[in-house]
């Protein structure tokens, strides 16, 4: 299923994954916007029925979490080829450093064997010399056809002695080196081996964490597959979504209809007592103006701008909806206050906007000027109740067709919706 269809069949806000955002964007700035564009796409999705919302937000948490699980799961199994080449080395150094160590012992076993035997024959040597040492002297002395010749002899047998024992010195001299070689040879093999043990170790952590990451990607699977039937279920839902923004309209026209009909009557009455007259003396502003120089209405509620007035196009059903005020987000409960003056002329239940209250501000310019509070958890005044402005009305909440706790603040001239934000104190970040 083609994702990016998915994401904008349900203005899905994911988690800001394009290149280089996370490097160079502020995590602060990049939270702002995130929690800007879950607003809107909440939004947006204030008329969709409950299943398409929640089709909405499976497909937004699969979204989400599927990159971090496959590049978790990438790792993982980077890692378990890494640590299964980095055994199969430690094996082949160990199977190395073995043969090695058993040369040199062999090596040893043979230099210590030729030392031997080269000090027995010495020492049959020398023993017989000695022990017939006697013998052999009176021999030498008196088979000696004279003292060169005797001393020859003494020499001859002196430099066989020597020969002897020069041979036993030199590989006295070649085991030393054998027995260092072995010990070399045995120290490098007990290394290879700790390296192999240790290999083996991280290969089993390897394969416990890519076990753990395919355990990870399969709950992102099945989030995938869960929202795989989302594109289903918006189409199955597309009767009862595009009813819903019917009767968004159709109890906005109904809404339009009465504060006009309330605005007649306000200019019939302003006639009459002004003899033709008829336009109220307080205008609001044409384009936004500070505090400082104040603004035409009190600022209903404490919170921030969470949605905008405007035309929404939704791309599954490719149709218009008008948002006809401005979303602003407040906690639960928190306290909603008259925008300015007025008599109250609906409060109760009205659909999507579920509880909702109008309370008309007389005329300006000769039309009928009205703000309406929708969403709200309790409804505080009654139909042809006179408010002051800053007075308690009601109580923010998230009835009707609403996806979480905010005032949805509207301003009417003549019954029809027109931009809040240019009657409104400062501005709304």
């Amino acid at each position: 299923m083609n994702r990016i269809r998915i994401v904008a069949a349900f203005g899905v806000v994911l988690m800001l994954l394009g290149p280089g955002s996370v490097a160079h964007a502020d995590a602060g700035d990049d939270k702002a916007r995130l929690d800007k564009q879950l607003q809107e796409t909440q939004a947006t999705l204030e008329a969709a029925t409950d299943k398409a919302q929640q089709a909405a937000a499976d497909h937004d948490r699969a979204q989400a979490a599927l990159p971090g699980a496959q590049q978790s799961l990438a790792d993982a199994k980077g890692r378990v080829i890494a640590a299964d080449a980095a055994v199969r080395q430690a094996e082949r150094d160990r199977t190395a450093a073995d043969a090695a160590a058993q040369e040199a012992d062999a090596g040893y076993a043979e230099a210590k064997r030729q030392v031997d035997k080269a000090r027995q024959d010495v020492s049959v040597f020398v023993s017989a010399a000695y022990k017939g040492g006697g013998f052999a002297m009176v021999n030498s002395v008196l088979d000696s056809g004279g003292p060169t010749d005797l001393a020859l002899r003494i020499e001859y047998l002196n430099h066989v002695a020597e020969e002897n024992q020069a041979a036993v010195d030199e590989l006295t001299a070649a085991r030393m080196d054998a027995k260092k070689r072995s010990d070399t040879a045995v120290l490098a093999l007990r290394r290879a081996q700790d390296a192999a043990d240790a290999a083996q170790r991280s290969l089993a952590e390897s394969q416990a964490a890519q076990a753990g990451a395919e355990r990870a990607a399969a709950d992102v699977q099945q989030l995938l597959d869960t929202s795989a039937a989302a594109e289903a279920t918006a189409n199955a839902e597309r009767s009862a979504v595009l009813a819903r923004y019917e009767a968004l309209k159709v109890e906005s026209d109904k809404v339009a209809e009465q504060l006009r009909a309330e605005a007649q009557a306000e200019a019939r009455k302003a006639k009459q007592s002004s003899g033709g007259g008829g336009k109220g003396n307080n205008a609001p502003p044409t384009t936004v103006i500070g505090p400082k120089t104040g603004a035409f209405f009190l600022m209903p509620v404490h919170g921030w701008k969470s949605s905008n007035f405007g035309m929404r196009f939704d791309p599954v059903y490719k149709v218009y909806q008008l948002h006809a005020g401005v979303d602003i987000a407040a906690g639960g409960g928190q306290p909603i206050v008259a925008a300015a003056d007025g008599v109250v002329v609906r409060a109760g239940p009205s659909g999507g906007n579920g509880n909702y209250t109008c309370i008309s501000h007389g005329l300006y310019q000769g039309k009928g000027l009205a703000t309406c509070y929708a969403h709200q958890s309790a409804i505080l005044v009654h139909v042809g109740e006179r408010v002051s402005r800053g007075e308690l009305i009601g109580r923010v909440g998230t009835t009707g067709a609403s996806t979480g706790y905010h005032l949805h603040f509207e301003v009417r001239l003549n019954g029809s919706p027109v931009q809040p934000l240019t009657w409104l104190p400062g501005c709304l970040c």
